[in-house]
């Protein structure tokens, strides 16, 4: 893939004292640079393109972020959830894939990185800190992808050896792109999973428009894996489409003869869920998509999704296809009830403490 270069950087006033902001500047040679207080006072000009939700992320905003940067999960409302936590470096996506809830989301339009990383890393020890024996999975790849930015940030260097000096801490990189160089010589511990969305082929290519291949993130997870990560795989969102089971079924294959299955943390699956507003913004942005014109019923939290006999059927077909490939690996839904579980998989978890205790013995560290 092609590795995001913006066509100006603005930084906010307070963010030049960052130094995150001068290293990020010095990785951007040749870029015009100008200063702003407040980046919401460039949201009415970039509102004026014609694709805002396009051209906008050509800019790079530097800002400094004012509120928490390590949250629970959205999926935490779930009946069984796996008790996730987000931690928001940056904010928006650069990748194009057509389905991105981000869209609809952010009131920004623009590419932000927070500056403020010292503070971040505190607030994660402070909070980690206050429950030493209970273990804590969070990763980075909610509001922006992992490691799409990392050539420019290089923020997987600041947080891949933090985590690793935690006792109860698991940082999870989620992506979409194949920029790993950052983590080649980091010492991890063992306490990063790098983890990639994949999806069927043909999905990769006419969806998931700016992200590197499918190939490309296989090649980039075996690297990880000679380097000692634990890795995941995340088959989602699982898009329903005619003949949709030969190239769920190819994906699965590549996957696990790609890598070592006794390397690989734990894999979801999750079925395509989006807002009606994002299916509008969909039809507008990516006319030659077809998702947004398929079948959908209201779900959980009013979100849209296929009828529960379908994703019934995906996930049950997924889980027989791992399974014939990598049976010790774990598998786990994503945003789905305990009756979804069991009509797909035969069993459930007991509950939300059950299954993030099951994801918490996977990567095997002891919280003091």
């Amino acid at each position: 893939m092609v590795p995001y270069r913006p066509e100006r950087v603005l930084i906010q006033a307070a963010a030049w004292e960052d130094r995150l902001t001068r290293e990020i500047l010095d990785r951007l040679p040749g870029i015009p640079a100008g200063t702003i207080e407040d980046p919401d006072e460039v949201v009415p000009e970039l509102l004026k393109a014609t694709d805002p939700h396009a051209s906008a992320k050509r800019t790079l905003i530097l800002t400094r972020f004012p509120g928490q940067f390590m949250k629970t999960c959205p999926g935490s409302g779930a009946e069984i959830c796996c008790n996730y936590f987000v931690l928001n470096y940056a904010s928006n996506c650069h990748l194009e894939c057509t389905y991105c809830v981000l869209q609809s989301y952010l009131n920004h339009p623009a590419l932000m990185v927070f500056t403020n990383s010292d503070a971040m890393l505190a607030e994660v020890a402070e909070k980690l800190g206050r429950s030493p024996r209970t273990t804590f999975r969070i990763g980075t790849g909610e509001m922006a992808d992992s490691l799409a930015l990392d050539g420019i940030t290089h923020y997987s260097r600041l947080l891949v050896p933090f985590f690793g000096g935690l006792p109860n801490g698991i940082l999870e990189l989620k992506t979409k792109s194949d920029q790993i160089e950052n983590l080649q010589d980091l010492d991890h511990q063992g306490h990063t999973v790098v983890s990639w969305s994949l999806n069927a082929g043909p999905i990769c290519r006419s969806e998931e428009l700016k992200t590197a291949s499918f190939q490309a993130r296989l090649a980039a997870a075996q690297r990880c894996q000679q380097w000692g990560y634990r890795i995941g795989f995340h088959f989602d969102p699982l898009i329903y489409y005619e003949g949709w089971e030969p190239d769920y079924e190819s994906a699965v294959q590549e996957t696990f003869r790609a890598v070592n299955p006794d390397g690989v943390a734990w894999v979801s699956l999750g079925a395509l869920r989006f807002t009606p507003r994002l299916r509008d913004i969909m039809r507008e942005r990516f006319p030659k998509s077809r998702i947004p014109y398929g079948e959908f019923v209201p779900g959980h939290h009013g979100k849209l999704r296929y009828f529960r006999p379908i994703r019934e059927e995906m996930y049950s077909r997924m889980m027989e296809w791992i399974r014939r490939e990598a049976p010790g690996v774990f598998v786990y839904l994503c945003m789905e009830s305990r009756i979804l579980w069991e009509d797909s998989f035969g069993y459930a978890p007991h509950d939300t403490g059950h299954l993030s205790d099951q994801m918490d013995s996977l990567v095997q560290i002891e919280p003091a």
